[in-house]
């Protein structure tokens, strides 16, 4: 079960104005279920995306990146996603089926083939069915409506226990202005850039020249904050769209209260889609915040934060709850910081302080670590002793499941 992650209600999730969903069951990898998205965009709507660092990177992401290349920040009118295939690992044949899905589409709206964004998640290095995407095509075209973010946020799921969705609204220039956004991910799962696959809309009017530098801040201060297993997708994608639609004074910079605000929701709703991705990691019973302090850089602070994110060693003693300090000291030593200086470091779980100066701490007891450990949701904080710097990142726990979850993916 999700850690502390409530199921999203219809009711909840709000449209944004100039942007359509809907969903069809293709069969593409399993029957009776939804795996067919399109997500229809106003003409005028601008698109930022930020995609994954793997270089073993899937059919459509490159496709997406070729396409945003030709036609710019305003030129995409639709995406589709599909769930059950990643079509990464498939050569050039796995391109020309991306490229066929996209065509189909833009065919059925009237537009060009590059105002058309592919995606795709699922199983590597198996061919899309890309004949089963295209048949099921005209039926999620006429079940787009703009309050069809659930139905798309099931839609998108592969390992996924729950649909992950969330809508947030702020007053701009006396204007009410939304901000909604859905994504899916809970295994292979450290997406160095993004979410395996996120999608953010809002009908904020922001300049164009702003939303693609924004779609990148936002994704370095969530997705780029969370790690369930330390693997990086071949088909991460974080796609943030603005459709213009709301009657405030455009923003053409950051300067103003009201922008500020604004970035603050559409941050708000971008770190609650990546933590629920760790709340809803493969087989998680804990949500884990590691918390490093007294670093002299961000990266550096992040380095160690990382070591203990994805150690299995700590992973599994937060699932024991056993408060095992060596393992996550032991981290810290080989984050990888020459010139640590390891009678500096202090440790605390929660607001205990269980380490200092590089040794447990003479007023910790055992019974403390214990209680910590036992809870749903944990903090670890690390202080370095080094600088001023400081930094986050959320990762969960592993547990007996996400090893059978991931031993039988494929089956």
């Amino acid at each position: 079960m999700p850690v502390n992650l409530p199921i999203p209600l219809p009711e909840t999730l709000l449209p944004v104005a100039g942007v359509r969903l809907g969903v069809a069951e293709a069969g593409v990898r399993k029957a009776n279920r939804k795996d067919v998205t399109v997500l229809l965009l106003d003409e005028g709507t601008t698109v930022g995306a930020v995609f994954t660092q793997n270089r073993f990177c899937a059919a459509p992401v490159q496709i997406c990146r070729e396409h945003l290349a030709a036609t710019g920040a305003t030129g995409t009118r639709a995406l589709v996603i599909n769930t059950g295939n990643a079509n990464a690992g498939t050569g050039a044949e796995g391109l020309l089926r991306a490229k066929g899905v996209c065509e189909a589409l833009a065919s059925q709206l009237g537009i060009g083939c590059e105002q058309v964004l592919p995606f795709s998640t699922g199983v590597i290095m198996e061919q899309l069915p890309a004949e089963r995407v295209v048949a099921g095509l005209p039926v999620a075209l006429a079940d787009a409506q703009p309050h069809h973010w659930l139905q798309a946020a099931q839609a998108i799921m592969t390992t996924d226990t729950q649909p992950k969705a969330i809508s947030r609204q702020v007053v701009i220039g006396g204007q009410t202005v939304t901000v909604t956004g859905m994504a899916k991910g809970a295994g292979m799962i450290r997406p160095n850039m993004a979410t395996m696959l996120g999608f953010m809309a809002t009908d904020a009017c922001l300049a164009p020249d702003l939303v693609q530098s924004l779609c990148r801040e936002l994704a370095d201060q969530s997705f780029n904050r969370v790690t369930v297993d330390g693997d990086t997708s071949t088909n991460d994608s974080f796609i943030l769209m603005a459709t213009h639609q709301a009657k405030h004074t455009p923003i053409t910079n950051w300067d103003s209260s009201d922008a500020t605000r604004l970035k603050a929701s559409l941050l708000e709703v971008a770190q609650y889609l990546a933590h629920a991705m760790v709340r809803d990691g493969e087989g998680a019973t804990k949500f884990i915040t590691v918390r490093v302090e007294g670093g002299r850089t961000q990266d550096e602070c992040l380095q160690v934060a990382y070591a203990i994110a994805h150690s299995p060693l700590v992973k599994t003693a937060f699932f024991a709850s056993d408060p095992n300090l060596g393992r996550i000291l032991a981290a810290v030593g080989y984050a990888g910081i020459a010139d640590l200086d390891q009678s500096l470091i202090e440790m605390y779980l929660d607001d205990v302080h269980v380490a200092t100066r590089g040794g447990r701490h003479p007023d910790y007891a055992e019974p403390q670590g214990v209680a910590v450990m036992a809870k749903p949701e944990i903090l670890v904080k690390i202080g370095l002793g080094r600088g001023n710097c400081a930094d986050t990142v959320w990762t969960c726990d592993f547990s007996h499941d996400y090893v059978t979850i991931n031993a039988d993916y494929r089956s």
